[in-house]
């Protein structure tokens, strides 16, 4: 899958949130080093595949554990494809933004979404919901991939 990749990001030295140790680790070292070489989004499998791949002793269990918190602490952004499966990539912006993939060749653009927050807000507040959170994933077709196909 092909993406722009993604800069660090300044949140990333964040303390990590829910009491789970991601940073300061030899393992969460070697993950965000992976992470932040990575271009696109990837599965937790391939991520790990990838430390594998570079003589890295980290279990799976331990990937998916600290991409979660990653996710939650925004220094990653996560995203469900059309199958259902979560992909991860290091984080290119600070703060809360959706993502537009590509269905043909999985480039990924963040997008922000005020109309979709504030939405989310209100559906929320009806229903007398408070502290809400949500995910959003736009699938499409880019520009290129969608001129090939003319």
């Amino acid at each position: 899958m092909t993406s722009r990749s993604a800069e660090p990001s300044s949140h990333l030295d964040r303390p990590p949130s829910r009491g789970t140790r991601v940073r300061g680790t030899r393992q969460a070292e070697a993950l965000m080093a992976v992470l932040g070489t990575l271009s696109g989004f990837h599965s937790a499998q391939e991520i790990h595949a990838e430390l594998r791949r570079r003589g890295e002793r980290v279990g799976l269990t331990t990937v998916y554990r600290h991409l979660q918190v990653l996710s939650q602490d925004e220094a990653v952004d996560a995203i469900r494809d059309e199958s259902g499966e979560t992909l991860y990539r290091r984080c290119a912006t600070g703060g809360h933004h959706h993502h537009v993939t590509c269905r043909a060749c999985g480039r990924s653009v963040e997008v922000e979404g005020r109309d979709v927050e504030r939405w989310a807000e209100r559906v929320a507040a009806e229903a007398g919901f408070v502290d809400v959170d949500h995910t959003v994933e736009i699938f499409g077709v880019c520009p290129p991939c969608a001129s090939a196909n003319s």
